[in-house]
């Protein structure tokens, strides 16, 4: 999805006349040369080269994230639990996701994060836009609830709990 979010950025200079951004792509290429290759030509095309940097690794990820004014999961496939949309929330960042996969389920939609049509870097773009308007307390406001969302869904405590029920109602206990 990294192509995807390269042309929202692009869409987000050319139609909204908004650069109010810098965006970071981290993440190994995990050996597809050929494929980040493909997105340095296109951000290179767009003229983005001071907009967008590549990292390849990082070992502090809950640094990383608070670093973050804002998380984009560009998943272009659903994935079935949407980890950085957790991650994100858990940090207190507002997300935006494509709508696939776990993300449905696990972003409060418009309270702690937004989704966007994942095929289409127009509807990305559009919430970008809305989203780098906000200022540093709506953005701590859905931070917050992203935060409660996770602690609340994923307490172990609690889905130990849950699984044990589960257990029990198909043993008949």
């Amino acid at each position: 999805g990294q192509e995807k979010l390269i042309e929202a950025l692009n869409i987000l200079i050319e139609d909204y006349n908004n650069s109010n951004f810098q965006a970071i792509f981290l993440g190994s290429d995990q050996g597809r040369k050929v494929y980040k290759k493909k997105l340095i030509n296109l951000v290179q095309r767009y003229r983005l080269s001071q907009k967008i940097k590549f990292i390849e690794h990082c070992n502090e990820m809950p640094l990383a994230y608070s670093l973050a004014d804002v998380v984009v999961s560009a998943s272009i496939e659903p994935e079935a639990f949407g980890r950085v949309s957790v991650e994100a929330q858990a940090m207190s960042k507002t997300i935006i996701a494509s709508n696939l996969g776990g993300s449905q389920e696990t972003i409060l939609k418009n309270k702690s994060g937004f989704l966007y049509k994942h095929d289409d870097p127009r509807d990305l773009a559009k919430i970008l836009n809305n989203v780098i308007q906000f200022d540093q307390d709506k953005l701590k406001s859905m931070g917050i609830e992203g935060r409660k969302n996770i602690t609340k869904k994923f307490d172990v405590e609690a889905m130990c709990d849950s699984t044990l029920r589960e257990y029990k109602k198909l043993l008949d206990i």
